[in-house]
């Protein structure tokens, strides 16, 4: 990618997701300025950040400032919660930050002139998918939790600012690290697929592994799917893919391209079987052989985005796949700095 100095916006940038992004930004030749509360993020999450502000993107008056210390020409979009059972128990929280406070951060970058929004969005927006057909950007968005109501309301509003132009990046799952920099995924406590096999795998500490909630071990859920192999099928993009589509949808959006709205995925999914078998064999486990449980209710057969939308306008197309979700995501998860992370949220979480 031609290099190009300009400042970017990365609230967010300390978490998972926005910090993979704020270092390949980096790597592009950009200036990300990263601004985050830290209230899940980690401070060690903003190495790649030329600079970086503590504070709140729902505070107008903290984003003005930002906005006139380093004049962005763009800004992406990643604070927000993210677990859909929290959303169902506490929807205050979900819509109070994922809604109100983005509405509040897009509101003022547009009025101190920064007109070029990337919102790092999600495939919950469509809610309920009984059909086993990819999820393309025209399927009706019923949102059926707060999580994804409050993810579509925050588009919604974005559309509606008229000086503002803005892509919004549409996913399911994502998963994998960049170890060679020291990121990753610190999540507390551990919900996500793969960290979960992979953790009990590389043989964690036992502490970090019951702090997590995954001493009882890995179980698939179901083998009598109408799938490949039985057992139900996922999407999953590497998360240096996703920022690679991140930096393309920023490229498109300088380069004078309209609103857009994209979904990502890989196109074909991953069974659980699947995923099963990779690690068995990216990490050398051949004695890897996960419990039975039954279906759980309510889980489709088939979720995959079709992603040919942001293949044909943006040039996306994921590069990594499974095996390198695994391996990056071992490499991480072995690391100090992942290991003092999750002592530290566990300690605090127990206070």
């Amino acid at each position: 990618m031609r290099p190009d100095s300009r400042v970017v916006l990365v609230s967010g940038g300390a978490g998972y997701i926005g910090s993979h992004v704020t270092h390949v930004l980096k790597l592009a030749g950009f200036s990300p300025v990263v601004v985050d509360s830290l209230v899940s993020g980690n401070l060690w999450a903003t190495r790649s950040a030329n600079a970086f502000r503590q504070g709140d993107v729902g505070d107008r008056d903290f984003i003005r400032a930002i906005c006139d210390e380093f004049r962005p020409v763009a800004a992406m979009h990643f604070a927000a919660f993210i677990e859909v059972g929290e959303s169902v128990k506490r929807p205050e929280k979900y819509f109070t930050n994922n809604r109100d406070k983005a509405k509040v951060f897009f509101d003022t970058l547009a009025e101190k002139g920064g007109g070029n929004i990337v919102f790092s969005s999600t495939a919950a927006v469509y809610g309920e998918i009984t059909d086993s057909a990819p999820v393309r950007e025209d399927r009706p968005t019923r949102p059926i939790n707060p999580y994804g109501q409050s993810k579509l309301d925050a588009e919604s509003h974005l559309r509606g600012i008229g000086n503002v132009k803005s892509v919004a990046l549409r996913y399911f799952n994502v998963a994998g690290a960049e170890p060679s920099v020291d990121l990753g995924e610190a999540h507390f406590p551990e919900t996500h697929l793969i960290p979960r096999i992979v953790l009990p795998l590389i043989d964690a500490p036992k502490d970090i592994r019951t702090a997590l909630g995954l001493a009882a071990g890995f179980r698939i859920f179901g083998t009598d799917y109408p799938t490949r192999d039985g057992t139900a099928v996922r999407d999953y993009i590497h998360v240096m893919d996703l920022a690679d589509a991140h930096i393309r949808a920023l490229r498109y959006l300088l380069d004078g391209g309209k609103t857009e709205v994209f979904n990502l995925g890989s196109g074909a999914g991953y069974s659980v079987k699947e995923i099963v078998e990779a690690a068995r064999t990216t990490l050398q486990r051949g004695d890897f052989n996960p419990g039975i449980e039954p279906r759980r209710e309510g889980d489709p057969a088939i979720l995959i985005a079709d992603s040919m939308k942001a293949k044909v306008t943006l040039g996306w197309g994921p590069q990594r796949g499974i095996d390198r979700m695994i391996a990056s995501a071992a490499a991480w998860h072995r690391s100090q700095t992942y290991a003092e992370t999750i002592v530290k949220k566990a300690n605090t979480a127990s206070q």
